[in-house]
């Protein structure tokens, strides 16, 4: 480790890097790009990570060979479909690397790459089989069709946000990543049919060898797949011999190799996980099992044992990585467990087979898409349950606390007495969570009648329309929180989609209103800056087979208990002002929304000219004011006074770049009477109907 410590952040290209050297470089990739969607800023920026060797420096002045490795940032599709293997050639400007990465630089480069050679036979073989494996699932629905590829080959390039999310709150994500379990899965059933066909012992071993192999060239053998091969290849012979302490001997020399052939692996949390989950199935379960079949069959110990194993052996890790217990990941895995060796090998038979017939190969994932759609479901169903991730402490801290209450259960379940104690115990607090906690505490308040979401720097407001409809206004710059929202309140219908203008911030988290849920309408701004937002918006609106219609003062909606005028903007009076965005965020749609017990005022993200042309139009009276701009200090003090308000909702993430709210605003809300609520201080904020006027119910942080 020191040997490559020293030969990586030595010599010119580190010393450029410090420098922030303009650079001409040729570079040979080694693992696939990695998308970064962007989910920040006015307009989505995606990044493209690439890592690769550098074997080319050109400098004023000077030209030099070396063999160092950098990570690429990027922006551009020529970058995300770049091959490992293939040689590029790109100008770009060199940055120092992170601390502790070993790494001898960061390279951001602004151009597109220009490609010196194609990519190695392998890896032009596993590019063939992955998209046809890609093209064989568009027969299966958006999910299954973006979960199968990263179940079977560790393909996520079309993994859908929203099942990411819940895939990992529900503990289940390692299925996305290509590990042993993958090479076991296809190496077993190799093997069972060998057996089956009589075959020897030593044909059946090199058949699955064989298979192995053929499933590594398919998943890419970059590192990561050749250390899931290894860690395979240990599992499959410790638990198929019984012989779990070989099996730790083989696993223990198995690590010191692969850190030596690729020493930073040493500071990388997912081999750790690796390695704990490898050890915990090799160290544990067999010994749990055997424990268990006393009372139950031996097949149904063994299911129950080796998740509860990989799932003791990685949560100090997790505690160290992520403050929080997975609670609901062991009943999660037991669940999913049974569909990942199916989903697996006809995945894996349908990439094989659709360069030769792809219609074969999609009746081969039509089953294959069954299996991932139940893991899909149990993700979806564990992730909404209520803890179904415990906060905990982190760090060494977090670590301390595990140990001591791991050695108190250890005590406590050593007596038969203890134990029903303990199991009591167990079961009244999941009776007090399940149960009592979601009846006294619940979300939303009965009646409720408009929630700000809490969805970080950005809008997403829900207007009751009675039932599971609702009405939604902008849907924040993630699908992910959005959905989360909609989920909470039980919306399942959205009649009307307003949005207000095509800013990141505010459009962003579209796919989150349309998961799961049907979308009559949508009404967006008149105004078309940002361009590029804009006419992405449109597309995926006409892609889904929605109406959009464009606003203007006077249109009117009743819908439930609530009616809805635009008030603004009209399309001759946009302004632009002096910031970036100013024009786009004058032309926010603005509505007047009224119930029985009141009003409020909804502004998107009007800045001081389009205040000021609403008030020379003339504003109606409202009880409530949702802040335009997040509270920045572009506001019309005459604006915010006009309409008589009584309380203030204010949607803006925790620390945010942009000092919103600005105490300037704060302190003229407060000077006008109006009481604030944040989202990034009190969650979800709900409106509700109290004695014939509006009142304000946060949800909590």
């Amino acid at each position: 480790m020191a040997f490559r410590v020293h030969a990586i952040t030595s010599g010119p290209v580190p010393a450029l890097a410090a420098k922030r050297a303009t650079v001409t470089v040729e570079i040979t990739v080694t693992d696939d790009p990695r998308v970064l969607k962007g989910n920040r800023g006015l307009v989505r920026h995606d990044r493209v990570v690439v890592e690769g060797d550098l074997v080319l420096v050109e400098t004023s002045g000077s030209r030099f060979t070396t063999a160092v490795p950098v990570v690429v940032f990027a922006q551009g599709a020529e970058w995300a479909s770049l091959l490992p293997s293939q040689r590029i050639r790109a100008k770009g400007r060199l940055v120092p690397a992170d601390p502790g990465e070993l790494t001898a630089a960061t390279l951001v480069i602004k151009e597109s790459p220009f490609v010196l050679n194609g990519p190695s036979p392998p890896q032009q073989m596993a590019a063939t089989l992955r998209a046809g494996l890609r093209q064989a699932a568009a027969v299966l629905t958006p999910a299954e069709r973006g979960l199968l590829p990263g179940l079977v080959v560790g393909d996520v390039s079309l993994m859908d946000e929203q099942v990411r999310h819940e895939l990992k709150t529900a503990g289940l994500s390692h299925l996305t990543a290509v590990s042993g379990a993958n090479l076991a899965v296809i190496a077993g059933t190799v093997i069972a049919v060998a057996r089956v066909a009589g075959l020897p012992l030593a044909l059946r071993a090199a058949l699955a060898i064989a298979a192995m192999l053929a499933f590594t060239v398919v998943a890419r053998p970059s590192p990561s797949v050749l250390r899931a091969l290894v860690m395979g290849v240990v599992t499959a012979v410790a638990l198929g011999s019984g012989r779990p302490r070989d099996g730790i001997a083989a696993l223990s020399a198995t690590v010191l190799g692969l850190i030596l052939f690729d020493p930073a692996l040493a500071r990388e949390y997912g081999f750790a996980l690796s390695v704990f989950a490898t050890g915990g199935i090799l160290k544990l379960a067999p010994r749990w099992r055997d424990r268990m079949a006393v009372r139950m069959p031996r097949w149904s110990a063994e299911a129950i044992a080796v998740p509860c194993a990989a799932q003791a052996a990685v949560t100090p890790l997790l505690v160290l990585i992520s403050g929080q217990l997975e609670l609901v990941a062991i009943p999660a895995n037991l669940l999913a467990g049974p569909a990942v060796a199916p989903a697996t090998v006809l995945g894996f038979a349908a990439a094989v087979v659709a360069p030769v017939n792809m219609e074969v190969a999609r009746w081969i994932v039509r089953p294959a898409g069954y299996a991932v759609g139940w893991i899909i479901s149990v993700a979806h169903q564990a992730a909404g349950l209520p803890s179904a991730v415990l906060p905990w402490p982190g760090g060494p801290v977090g670590l301390l606390l595990l140990a001591i209450t791991a050695a108190v259960a250890l005590v406590l379940l050593r007596r038969a007495a203890w134990r029903l104690i303990v199991c009591a115990v167990a079961a009244g607090l999941m009776i007090a969570v399940f149960v009592v906690r979601p009846a006294v505490a619940s979300w939303p308040p009965p009646g409720w009648l408009m929630v700000s979401c809490d969805v970080g720097q950005g809008d997403g407001l829900v207007l009751s329309a009675g039932g599971a409809q609702a009405i939604v206004i902008d849907t924040g710059p993630d699908p992910v929180a959005m959905d989360r929202c909609l989920r909470a309140l039980g919306v399942k219908q959205v009649p009307l989609l307003v949005l207000t203008h095509p800013h990141l911030d505010h459009v962003g988290g579209l796919d989150g209103v349309f998961r799961d849920r049907s979308v009559g309408a949508v009404v967006v701004s008149p105004g078309h800056q940002p361009e590029e937002e804009s006419v992405r918006v449109s597309a995926d609106l006409s892609r889904r087979h929605v109406p959009e219609w464009v606003a203007s003062p006077g249109m009117a909606w009743k819908l439930g208990s609530v009616s809805l005028t635009v008030l603004g903007p009209a399309a001759e009076a946009i302004a632009a002002g002096p910031g970036e965005g100013s024009m786009a965020n004058n032309a926010s749609i603005v509505i007047h929304a009224r119930w029985a017990a009141g009003s409020a005022l909804l502004c998107g993200d009007v800045e001081i000219e389009a205040q000021a042309e609403l008030l020379r139009r003339g504003l109606p009276k409202a009880d409530i004011l949702k802040v335009p701009h997040h509270g920045s200090a572009r506001q019309d003090p005459e604006f915010l006074a006009s309409m008589g308000a009584r309380a203030a909702l204010i949607s803006v993430g925790a620390d945010n770049d942009y000092g919103h709210p600005a105490p300037l605003t704060l302190s003229r809300l407060h000077a006008f009477g109006m009481r604030i609520y944040r989202t990034d201080q009190q969650g979800d904020l709900a409106v509700i109907s109290d004695r014939d006027h509006l009142a304000v119910v946060p949800r909590g942080p």
